[in-house]
C-alpha cells in the first residue's frame, strides 16, 4: 500500500497543500523586498524561485518526518509527499503557467527539486525544531540562493524575507504532523492484539532497541545512529525528539572518540596485520 492510500493519507493531503500555498505566498514576500528588481523578473524567474522554496520544505519535511515517522516507513512517506506536492501543483499551478503546460514537465520539476533538495542542503546537520548555528547557516545560505535567483545578490532585505518564510514553515509542519500521529497512535491503540511477553531466560528475547555505527572512507569519519522502528513507533513526540538530542550528542561523542584512535599509529599498525572493528 502506498503512502497516500495508507494511515499517512491525510498528513501528505495536508502537507502538501501548505507547501503549495507557502511557496506561492513567499515569491510573493520575496518580490515585495526588492519591488524594482521584481518588475524584471519573468515568469520562469518566479518558477525557479517557487521551485527553490520548494526545495527547501520538502527538505524540512524530511527532517520533521524523522521524528514522527517510523525509521521503516520514512522512505515510502516521502515518496508519497513527493507525488501529493505534484498532483497539488496539477490542480492547482499547472493552469496558471498557461494552456500549452506539459503535466510531465510538474512531474519532471518536483522529481528533480526533491533530488537537488537532498544534493544542497542534507550537508546541513541539525534539528528543524531546535535552534543552532547549523540552523542558522542553512537558512542563509538559503536566502542567499534567493537573492541570487532574484539578481539582488547580498541584498539583506531579500535574504530576510527569504529565510523568515522558510523558517516559519516549521511550527506549521510540526502542527500537522503531531496531529496525524497522534490519531495513528490511538487507531492502533485501539486495534491492536495484546501480545504476550517472551519467556525468560530463554535465547532470542533479547532486542537491539539502538544502535550507534562509525565508518572511515579515506580520511573521513562517518558516526551514525539507528532505532529500532517499533521503538520509535512507541514514543511520543516529545520523547523522539529528547532521544534525537541525546543520540545525536552520544554520536559526537563516540564519533570523535573513534576518530582518535582510527587515525592513530596503533590502529595503523593493528589494520594493515588484520584486525578488524
Amino acid at each position: 500500500m502506498s503512502a497516500s492510500q495508507g494511515p499517512y493519507a491525510g498528513v501528505l493531503r495536508d502537507l502538501a497543500a501548505l507547501m503549495v500555498a507557502v511557496s506561492g505566498e513567499s515569491v510573493t514576500m520575496v518580490k515585495r523586498s526588492a519591488p524594482e528588481q521584481a518588475m524584471k523578473i519573468k515568469k520562469s524567474g518566479e518558477w525557479e524561485i517557487y521551485l527553490e522554496f520548494l526545495q527547501l520544505l520538502f527538505n524540512l519535511a524530511d527532517r520533521l518526518s524523522a521524528l514522527y515517522i517510523p525509521l521503516k516507513d520514512q522512505p515510502v512517506f516521502m515518496d508519497g509527499l513527493e507525488d501529493a506536492v505534484t498532483q497539488q501543483l496539477k490542480n492547482v499551478l499547472a493552469p496558471a503557467l498557461g494552456p500549452d503546460t506539459d503535466e510531465m514537465e510538474v512531474v519532471l520539476a518536483i522529481g528533480q527539486t526533491v533530488a537537488q533538495s537532498r544534493q544542497r542542503y542534507e550537508r546541513f546537520k541539525f534539528m528543524a525544531t531546535e535552534e543552532s548555528k547549523q540552523k542558522d547557516e542553512y537558512f542563509k545560505a538559503f536566502g542567499e540562493e534567493i537573492a541570487h535567483l532574484m539578481g539582488t545578490q547580498g541584498s539583506g532585505m531579500v535574504i530576510s524575507a527569504a529565510t523568515l518564510c522558510g523558517s516559519a514553515v516549521i511550527p506549521a509542519m510540526k502542527s500537522l504532523f503531531e496531529s496525524a500521529t497522534a490519531g495513528i497512535a490511538q487507531g492502533q491503540a485501539t486495534t491492536a492484539a495484546p501480545v504476550a511477553p517472551a519467556p525468560e531466560g530463554k535465547t532470542g528475547n533479547e532486542i537491539k532497541l539502538i544502535s550507534v555505527m562509525s565508518t572511515i572512507q579515506g580520511e573521513e569519519i562517518e558516526t551514525r545512529w539507528g532505532l529500532h522502528p517499533r521503538f520509535r513507533q512507541d514514543l511520543t513526540p516529545d520523547q523522539a525528539q529528547e532521544l534525537n538530542k541525546l543520540m545525536n550528542r552520544v554520536a559526537e561523542i563516540l564519533g570523535t572518540r573513534y576518530a582518535s584512535v582510527a587515525f592513530s599509529p596503533e590502529w595503523t599498525a593493528w589494520h594493515h596485520q588484520g584486525g578488524t572493528a
